[in-house]
């Protein structure tokens, strides 16, 4: 054994407290969805998919938060400002104006409407290929993405413990079947307020016992500024540089408003909430909760920097993945204490069962509206809806489960369904958009935009991946030395390093469109969706304007494509709309 290995084993100690707080969150959220399941009255589809649409905006806003900041983000955002500093950082830019524009523009379409899936609105405004385009990539996003969410953290939980991955995966993945096939969204969202309180206070934990240890918060920010991880943007016009201001600013509004503004998994949440005002504060309050968790993920990533910068682990492979890196500094900083790396690691297990129970859940309202329901002749029966709703719970969980298996034996496999997401993110943010903004634009047009963007984003984003996987593509770290490691470890890693450093002339090799940062992809792709409609609309033409349900548009320009029957279909909607989503005192009021 070397002694590297020799001191990864010392250090995977995770004593009978560790377990005890591991174990008792999963309980936890068990009751939870055996009580939401069996306490209160039957769940009907309205109850189970949407929570009644009467449900309070604080545990909204913090499932959003939850399920949004999945293992992924809790141990990649820390790992990213360690090795390349805070540039990923002024995303938060991004965040903030994704908020003001998903505020005023977007969500009063869905929420007035009173739909479950969000794909409904595509077959309202051009018809169901577009309906059904819109949910089977929906499909194979989450499907691709799920087995990721739970493979990171159990790269965590080897770390720390030693058990081997396909150990771990199913039973998390069981516990998370049961108490959201239980529970329905009521059960999620419960859940995922448990867990969030537990990922912030693991991520504090870490920060104030590695600053006490480091000497305090000034050493930390002191390192960082000597070694240019703490710097002003870059305001770099290259869209080849992995991280400037445009890029995180401009395609960070492309990408947030993807995944927060037209994405099912997190739209559902925002309809089941009573009225649009309330949905705006949730809104609100998920903006401030991500910057708040990026914050403190950023913060762990500099303190880590602090106390490993004379001797970096990912070098010397002792944090033999990336994802591996803040596990490993939490048993170093907490391992003497019993315990507190159980707590940790149930934090990091909490966001990955937040981002998997809410994809399950919306994954039971895509199949059962989109799939199901357009194509049977006779009205489904409650209890067919509820068996229908929770098999497909099961169903995709116990997928999820073997894709793991694949996930973890063929390493490709996960850059590759990484890619996934950039592949159908911009695609189905530039049909909304087309929809909400373009109501001259038909179904037609949209369908081919839709079709070519997958496409070209399907070239891009795995051409890219092929050359960061083969090592024909790499981006330069912040500096990392190994030269005052206090252990012995394999020399031949440091040669196989400065293999990886590209020469100019290898990088002209790769086509320009390859090297595109991945923070454009989102835009890239809506962009190309968008126009390649508008080029299809001008060659063959499209709709009248006027003859568009003007409740399908966005309220910015509902006024310039409004005929006389929209005009009285709005006096209509001013009564109906409020009516319905106010709560019973206020229609009394009324």
């Amino acid at each position: 054994m070397s002694e590297v290995d020799s001191i990864i084993s010392q250090l995977q100690h995770f004593t009978w407290p560790d377990y005890v707080v591991f174990v008792a969150m999963f309980i936890l959220c068990i009751f939870i969805g055996i009580y939401f399941g069996f306490m209160e009255k039957s769940l009907g589809e309205s109850d189970y998919l949407m929570g009644g649409r009467n449900m309070l905006c604080l545990p909204i806003a913090l499932s959003l938060v939850a399920s949004f900041i999945s293992g992924i983000t809790l141990l990649g955002l820390p790992t990213e400002v360690y090795s390349y500093g805070i540039q990923y950082l002024y995303v938060s830019l991004g965040v903030i104006a994704m908020g003001f524009i998903m505020s005023i523009y977007y969500l009063p379409v869905f929420h007035d409407l009173n739909i479950t899936s969000t794909y409904e609105y595509l077959e309202s405004r051009f018809d169901r290929r577009l309906r059904m385009f819109g949910s089977v990539m929906f499909t194979i996003m989450n499907i691709g993405y799920l087995p990721i969410v739970i493979y990171v953290p159990a790269l965590a939980f080897n770390q720390v413990t030693g058990v081997a991955v396909h150990t771990i995966t199913p039973i998390v993945c069981i516990i998370c079947i049961f108490y959201t096939t239980l529970g329905g969204l009521k059960a999620v969202v419960w859940t995922d307020v448990v867990q969030i309180i537990s990922m912030i206070g693991a991520l504090i934990l870490v920060a104030i016992k590695g600053s006490i240890d480091i000497g305090g918060a000034s050493k930390v920010i002191e390192s960082a500024w000597e070694s240019g991880r703490i710097e002003g943007p870059d305001m770099d016009l290259n869209p080849t540089v992995r991280h400037t201001l445009w890029s995180q600013l401009v395609g960070g509004v492309f990408y947030w408003t993807q995944t927060n503004a037209v994405s099912q998994n997190m739209i559902q949440r925002y309809l089941a909430l009573p009225t649009l005002s309330s949905a705006r504060k949730a809104l609100a309050l998920f903006c401030l909760g991500v910057l708040v968790l990026m914050g403190l993920c950023s913060y762990n990533g500099l303190l880590m920097y602090a106390t490993y910068k004379q001797c970096d682990p990912l070098t010397t492979k002792l944090a033999k993945a990336r994802d591996q890196l803040l596990p490993l500094f939490v048993m170093e900083t907490l391992g003497e204490y019993p315990g507190l790396t159980g707590l940790f690691i149930a934090g990091v297990f909490s966001a990955a069962l937040s981002s998997l129970s809410t994809c399950l859940n919306s994954m039971s309202a895509v199949v059962l509206e989109d799939f199901i329901k357009p194509f049977v002749k006779r009205p489904l029966s409650e209890t067919a809806i509820n068996w229908i709703m929770r098999s497909v719970v099961v169903s995709v969980g116990v997928l999820c489960v073997f894709l793991v298996y694949i996930v973890e034996h063929m390493g490709t496999v996960l850059q590759l369904t990484m890619s996934l997401e950039a592949i159908t993110n911009g695609p189905l943010l530039g049909i909304f958009t087309i929809g909400v903004f373009m109501p001259w634009i038909n179904g037609n047009s949209a369908l081919l935009g839709g079709i070519v963007g997958v496409v070209g984003m399907s070239w891009i984003s795995l051409k890219a991946q092929w050359a960061v996987a083969s090592g024909a593509m790499v981006y330069e770290t912040k500096p990392l030395t190994v030269e005052h490691c206090t252990y012995q470890f394999d020399t031949s890693v440091l040669v196989s390093a400065a293999n990886t450093t590209l020469s100019e002339a290898a990088k002209e090799e790769i086509l320009p469109l390859y090297r595109i940062s991945y923070m454009w992809y989102t835009c890239l792709g809506a962009l190309l969706t968008m126009g390649i409609a508008v080029l299809w609309h001008f060659i063959f033409g499209g709709n009248d304007p006027k003859t568009i349900d003007h409740s399908l548009l966005s309220p910015c320009i509902r006024k310039y494509f409004q005929s006389e029957d929209n005009h009285l279909q709005t006096k209509n909607l001013q009564i109906d709309i409020p009516l319905k989503n106010k709560s019973v005192d206020e229609e009394v009021a009324l």
